[in-house]
């Protein structure tokens, strides 16, 4: 069974760095993207993902408020991916109030360059885990690929 995720950032180069990320993953698959808060809760309605990867920062509707409204009309869990939402910070600590499945932090800013290097491995985790799916085995992955490559 695939499992559905919205991708939900004001920046299309984020939002294509977080596809990449998913796209390892056989288990899931990208249900949709939407660039603010209120193209987030049509497209949330529309394609009904499992897992909604949110932004906080964006025009429109932010974040905090997407993550309010989704927890009233959704059962998808939330997962914040927001350089505003570091460890202990009061919108991670707000997100987590609100429901937020977990919190991960963009490790440079609102464009991180670097987040498929430092966090594709736990933002795969965490959806894997808002699912219910055990982590995804790396090494059998690598293993498919490299079979696949070589033509067996």
């Amino acid at each position: 069974m695939v499992h559905r995720v919205l991708i939900v950032d004001d920046s299309g180069f984020m939002r294509n760095i977080v596809k990449q990320i998913l796209v390892v993953d056989e288990d899931l698959e990208i249900a949709g993207e939407a660039e603010d808060g209120q193209v987030a809760l049509e497209k949330e309605k529309e394609l009904k993902p499992e897992v909604v990867l949110l932004d906080i920062e964006m025009p429109r509707l932010d974040g905090l408020n997407v993550l309010k409204r989704l927890k009233l009309t959704s059962k998808a869990k939330v997962v914040i991916l927001s350089s505003v939402a570091q460890l202990g910070s009061p919108a991670a600590l707000e997100a987590r109030r609100l429901g937020a499945f977990d919190v991960i932090a963009k490790p440079s800013g609102a464009i991180s360059l670097d987040l498929k290097a430092k966090c594709g491995h736990e933002i795969l985790k965490v959806v894997r885990a808002a699912i219910g799916l055990p982590p995804l085995d790396v090494a059998a992955m690598a293993k498919r690929a490299q079979s696949r490559s070589e033509g067996h």
